[in-house]
């Protein structure tokens, strides 16, 4: 709560700055999900969707930086896709995706480079300092599928971690489409710093499935990526000064 509440009072503080017009960034596209099983074998990507709102302060004078705040929904996570034959000769592909739908606020500062005819096309890199916090999981429907077979190597949803910390950072162009109205195009990569899921080692476990051989379980760790490219619409609310 006091990370948010700073995040917030800097949202306050962007707004209020003198001599700054706001941008509202309303932006949404793919997200490549991506995640780091320490005991969990390869996993694949997870195609999903992002969607979030930003307040972004815009200098009046050269519009060369900026300092924004972002909240969005990202759908993060990974996937398992395992192709089997039929004895008919036909093919399938058998999915299983782990999900995490995550809350996302981040803040962080923009550096803008003008680029084409005018002046007002302009290229941007930027970083970020972010914090997540996960709503729901598909990790229970996933244990449940198999009816009476238990995996008691699948992950728990009683060692899922519902806060994470993680970075942001990403490049982009944005470009006027009306005299208050524009649009940007963002390409971003978010590492999560902490753990999305961790469990412990976990001794004399014991396999439902097989009750009489109690097994060990390691470790296991899971760290979220994500890759996402972004489609925004740019609403400028412009503050200009009178003498």
């Amino acid at each position: 709560m006091r990370t948010i509440f700073t995040l917030l009072v800097l949202a306050f503080l962007i707004n209020a700055l003198p001599a700054q017009s706001t941008a509202y960034v309303i932006s949404g596209g793919p997200t490549l999900g991506l995640q780091k099983w320490d005991n969990g074998g390869d996993r694949q990507v997870l195609f999903k969707y992002h969607v979030a709102l930003a307040l972004e302060s815009v200098n009046n004078e050269d519009d060369k930086s900026a300092m924004f705040i972002q909240g969005g929904y990202h759908v993060k996570g990974s996937a398992n896709r395992t192709r089997f034959l039929f004895n008919n000769g036909g093919a399938g592909t058998f999915k299983q995706e782990y999900l995490f739908n995550n809350l996302s606020l981040a803040i962080g500062a923009k550096q803008k480079f003008v680029t084409g005819a005018g002046g007002q096309n302009r290229y941007f890199y930027y970083g970020a300092i972010r914090t997540d916090y996960t709503l729901s999981t598909n990790i229970d429907e996933l244990n449940n599928q198999f009816g009476g077979f238990t995996n008691i190597y699948a992950p728990q949803v009683a060692f899922m971690n519902r806060w994470m910390f993680g970075l942001s950072i990403g490049g982009g162009w944005q470009f006027p489409i009306a005299d208050l109205i524009g649009g940007q195009i963002t390409l971003s990569v978010s590492p999560d710093v902490t753990n999305q899921y961790r469990q412990p080692a976990l001794p004399n476990v014991i396999n439902p499935n097989n009750p009489g051989s109690p097994v060990t379980l390691g470790e296991q760790r899971i760290r979220n990526t994500a890759v996402e490219i972004s489609f925004g619409l740019r609403l400028l609310h412009k503050v200009e000064l009178v003498d």
